[in-house]
């Protein structure tokens, strides 16, 4: 029978924060409308966070939501992976079962990562080794479950204590407090606010949630004076003294949890041998126990957040009786609570576990989690399976024995990597590397490849017999570091293991041109992604490492290295051999995926060699056999890299339908950043089409759904195309700078620098500055266009020709034209690949430079436009169509008229189509000079009065009086209007007659003075 002040040390009366409340159910009032919420909720360790969230998650229960609840686990300094999650989840599955397996269903294999009751193999899944999306994946899939759930319950999860959560919970919150969309779903994450010290790891997590405008923050404060009394009279059971209310409220300085412990030990007599030391004020009620109740708590403390009963039995060595009696008096005491699942005890609060924990003896601590680890390896099921290994590598660990720690701590690294638990993976192998040359020899033997590495592709040796090695543990740390974004980790990893290696090489017999070759690509990969250049000279050493080798997967690997670069950076003859030594020794060493990789890469370099179909079919074929094995990363790939490649050979409508199937791929397969760059691709390619308008939309969701800066650059150079096609000059302006920002200058390509730099000699063009499209080609040329990307170099020529056909009759660029025409034409002087697209560009630069030199005609332009009309891409289309009206026009047959006529009527309705109003300008104005009609006539009853009919202009003359009023010569006006200078001069004289003016200058002012044509008209050119 528990005493009266044992029973009520809670306070039974919830005691303020109905504020706080309000906002939960709020939210929760929210989510049941089928609007997702997401809410952080912090405070100081005491404050009431727990109370708080489970008064709310009562009266969320009585409203008929779902709650689940999952608690970060610190076992010393170590979280174990997806904890919360891996509760939450478990209790949704016995909730909701049936909804819970719909939602799993065809998944249960990889979700088995997070709860492994769903999968008979639980953590192998799809593509048994890991990749950069492989987290990804999972979360994916995690979010799609919840959100399934949800559709049809009101769901609302909380996880407790975010200040211990190990990295891989901490990014899969992330990810769903940034991409849960649908259903009637509540998260909800309570932190220790005052542990979140500036080096913490969760603080740069709430500074990128604080950015989210989907995300709740709630800071819960302390109690009031008036609260603390109400909670002081709801544990005692009646109205406290005044003086005992100031004096509890002045030393628990409105914290809830103190106020408690003061409260009760005052009943209990004890508050005058308090202290002011918070550690005193949390043990003065723990040392009150029995001398057995306190060895268990002392035992509980140092186990875990969480104790399961047969363990705590086996460890703390006393009857049965006598250990129920001890827990009876901590539990009655209210030190320790029975687990919510009712196997285990745990403190009532964390702050007493750490100070009873802080209060032991370094020898009896390291003794404790010696117990604990014996116990354990003797009776493994004493703990659940699947915390077991990261259990015992904790217990083994900090019991300071490195012979057994070391196989212990390695073991939950490969659990933790069977979870796409990359970051938990990193800091064990690193633990391992700590641990290595403390740990006895004949233990160190004992170790094997196989079993805990995966990512070192050993040659001419049996994995399961080869001795583990140091640098194993380096490679396997390498890529975990990499996988879980701890880049700078794995670089630096990576630089020791070459210098290692390099260090052994010097030598007789020593060193591993494999091993250092491996590394090499491994840092060139880090470099590269860190921005601190191409990665070409790693991989260059590594080529030379692995040269006269026999064939190996490394071999293999670095050839397709040696590929991928040069596609990105030189394609041509030598990346198309790397290419096929690559994909052959892939398959005389077995690697298939390695040979996916190389196949992937030599189809897109015949593509853009000219062998177009080979190419495509190879691409197809890899497509088709990465799914048949479900291998994730090369359908990562192909799904980026086909419509790409199939929008550079200009089939764009099938470049969108092959999107739209990526797409797919991605949301089936949880592959988030990958979306991104196919919406990118996809925008790219309704450009061409013509469907500007859907576009934009791809743009913005590759905005939403990219997880990196490539393809945010990409869209914004597609946002920047379009914006030039409507005329929105400076929004053209303000997308290339951010696609300059987000490529960076650490790595240039010719698939972003050419584009970009296409643009920008557009929008300088657009801008009337022909000088700086110059200096732009020049730049380009001079250092050397590459070959083999003529997707890239024809739409690039044809803007600098477009540009100098443009600017004739400048005075400021009739110097050096003839000196930029013969750089555009010596630089085009390139076989156009037998591809329909890059024949019509080469058609349509051709034209445009003698349209530069005043020497085009009508044919050269209808053999640009017959180029262009299979090709679905009206937008081109119709600028080149334009340009043959112009032609048309110049010439002047009346049966040339009659035919522009008809030409200038469909570019108008693709300009209208597109917004593209500078097209629509270009067709008014050619219209308008050349006085066709593209409208017919309809009659109206009354006109406006023109004021140049009193002057008796004719309409040339006004045309004429235009032009002069812009500022234009008579040889411009000549030029503009299709007429001979000398018919112009004659004009010129009789507006002067008829307005009665001097010259030209008052012409102009009296033009403008009349409103004799709209007023901020362009001049007509």
């Amino acid at each position: 029978m528990l005493s009266d002040v044992e029973t009520r040390s809670v306070s039974p009366v919830f005691v303020g924060r109905a504020d706080e409340l309000g906002v939960l159910n709020k939210a929760l009032e929210r989510a049941h409308a089928a609007e997702p919420q997401a809410l952080l909720l912090g405070g100081e360790a005491g404050v009431g966070k727990t109370r708080l969230i489970e008064e709310f998650a009562a009266g969320a229960r009585e409203r008929g939501a779902v709650v689940v609840t999952g608690g970060c686990v610190e076992i010393g300094a170590d979280g174990l992976p997806f904890a919360p999650f891996s509760t939450a989840l478990r209790a949704l599955r016995r909730t909701l079962p049936a909804e819970v397996a719909a939602a799993a269903a065809d998944r249960e294999d990889e979700l088995a990562r997070l709860l492994p009751e769903l999968g008979e193999h639980a953590g192998r899944g799809l593509g048994g080794r890991g990749d950069e999306s492989a987290t990804a994946r999972l979360f994916e899939l995690t979010g799609r479950l919840l959100e399934h759930v949800a559709a049809e319950h009101t769901v609302v999860v909380i996880l407790e204590d975010l200040h211990w959560a190990d990295a891989s919970t901490r990014h899969l919150l992330t990810y769903l407090f940034r991409t849960l969309r649908s259903g009637r779903l509540a998260v909800i994450a309570s932190y220790r606010a005052d542990d979140v010290h500036r080096r913490h790891p969760l603080r740069p997590l709430l500074a990128e949630l604080d950015r989210l405008r989907t995300v709740t923050r709630i800071e819960l404060g302390r109690l009031s004076r008036d609260e603390v009394a109400r909670q002081i009279a709801g544990i005692l059971a009646s109205d406290p003294d005044p003086t005992v209310v100031d004096d509890i409220f002045r030393r628990s300085d409105g914290n809830a949890f103190f106020v408690e412990e003061l409260a009760v030990s005052g009943a209990e007599g004890c508050a005058t041998g308090l202290t002011d030391s918070l550690r005193d004020v949390l043990l003065v009620r723990v040392e009150s126990l029995p001398e057995s109740a306190q060895r268990v708590a002392r035992i509980c403390a140092e186990g875990g957040s969480t104790v399961e009963y047969p363990l705590l039995a086996a460890v703390a060595g006393l009857g049965e009786d006598e250990l129920i009696e001890a827990l009876r008096a901590a539990v009655g005491a209210n030190i320790l609570l029975a687990s919510p699942d009712g196997d285990g005890y745990r403190f009532r609060h964390s702050l007493v576990r750490e100070a009873v924990s802080d209060d032991l003896l370094p020898g009896e601590r390291s003794r404790l989690n010696r117990r604990y680890a014996e116990a354990l390896e003797a009776e493994p099921t004493l703990v659940p399976a699947d915390a077991r290994v990261t259990r015992l590598a904790s217990y083994w660990y900090h019991a300071h024995d490195a012979a057994k720690a070391l196989p212990a701590v390695l073991d939950a690294s490969v659990a933790a990597r069977r979870r796409h638990a990359y970051s938990e993976q990193l800091r064990l192998l690193e633990r391992g590397m700590e641990l290595w040359d403390g740990a006895p020899e004949e233990v160190r033997a004992g170790l094997r490849m196989g079993t805990y590495t995966e990512v070192y592709p050993a040659c001419d040796c049996d994995p399961a017999e080869t001795r583990l090695s140091y640098l194993d543990l380096m490679s396997e740390a390498a890529v975990a570091g990499r996988l879980c974004g701890e880049r700078e980790r794995s670089l630096k990893i990576t630089k020791r293991a070459i210098r290692i290696l390099e260090d052994a090489a010097l030598t007789p017999g020593g060193g591993d041109q494999l091993r250092q070759a491996w590394f090499r690509i491994q840092r060139s990969r880090l470099i590269s992604t860190l921005g601190r250049g191409d990665g070409w000279d790693d991989i260059a050493t590594a080529q030379d490492l692995v040269r006269g080798l026999p064939p190996s997967e490394v071999h293999a690997e670095v050839l397709t290295n040696v590929a991928s670069w040069g596609m990105l950076h030189e394609p041509g003859p030598e990346a198309i051999t790397a290419a096929e030594r690559a994909v052959e020794y892939a398959r005389m060493v077995g690697a298939e995926e390695t040979e996916l990789n190389a196949r992937l890469i030599l189809s897109g370099l015949l593509v853009d060699a000219g062998d177009v179909e080979q190419g495509f079919s190879e691409m197809y074929a890899v497509r088709d056999r990465s799914l048949e094995l479900g291998v994730i990363a090369r359908i990562n790939h192909v799904n980026v890299n086909l419509p790409s490649a199939l929008e550079g050979a200009g089939r764009s409508a099938e470049s969108v339908r092959i999107c739209d199937e990526g797409i797919a791929l991605c949301r089936r397969f949880g592959l988030t950043d990958t979306t991104g760059w196919v919406h990118s691709n996809k925008a790219e390619s309704l450009i061409s089409l013509g469907r500007w308008d859907e576009a934009v939309e791809a743009a913005e969701l590759t905005r939403t759904s990219a997880g990196s800066e490539k393809p945010r650059g990409t869209v914004s150079r597609h946002l920047a195309t379009i914006a030039l096609g409507r005329g929105g000059l400076q929004e053209a302006a303000d997308h290339l700078a951010v696609a300059h920002e987000c490529y960076g200058p650490h790595d240039p390509m010719p698939q972003y620098t050419i584009p970009l730099a296409q643009l920008t000699m557009a929008l300088a063009a657009a801008r009337g500055r022909i000088l700086d499209v110059r200096a732009e080609l020049e730049r380009l040329v001079s250092a050397g266009l590459p070959t083999a990307v003529q997707r890239y170099i024809w739409p690039l020529l044809h803007t600098a020709a477009a540009a100098e056909a443009d600017a004739r009759g400048l005075p400021a660029a009739d110097a050096g034209r003839a000196e930029a025409v013969a750089r555009i034409r010596d630089a085009g002087k390139r076989e156009a690949t037998p591809v329909p697209v890059w024949e019509a560009h080469e058609q349509w630069v051709r034209a445009e430079l003698l349209r530069a030199e005043d020497h085009d005609t009508p044919d050269d332009w209808c053999a640009a436009a017959t180029a262009f009309e299979p090709l679905d891409r009206p937008y081109d289309l119709a600028r080149v169509r334009l340009r043959l009206a112009e032609s048309l026009v110049a010439r002047g047959a009346e049966d040339d008229r009659e035919h522009a006529t008809e030409l200038l009527r469909l570019v108008g309705a693709v300009a209208e189509h597109l917004g593209a109003s500078p097209l629509a300008e270009s067709v008014a104005l050619l219209a308008q000079r050349a006085r066709l009609a593209l409208t017919r006539a309809v009659p109206r009853q009354s006109a406006p009065a023109d004021p140049t009919q009193e002057f008796g202009l004719t309409s040339r003359e006004r045309d004429v009086l235009r032009l002069v009023a812009a500022g234009r010569s008579n040889r411009q006006i000549a030029e503009e209007l299709f007429i001979s200078p000398k018919t112009a001069s004659v004009h010129v004289s009789n507006i002067l007659a008829k307005l009665g003016v001097a010259g030209r200058g008052e012409a102009a002012a009296l033009a403008h003075r009349l409103h004799l044509f709209p007023a901020g008209r362009a001049p007509v050119r």
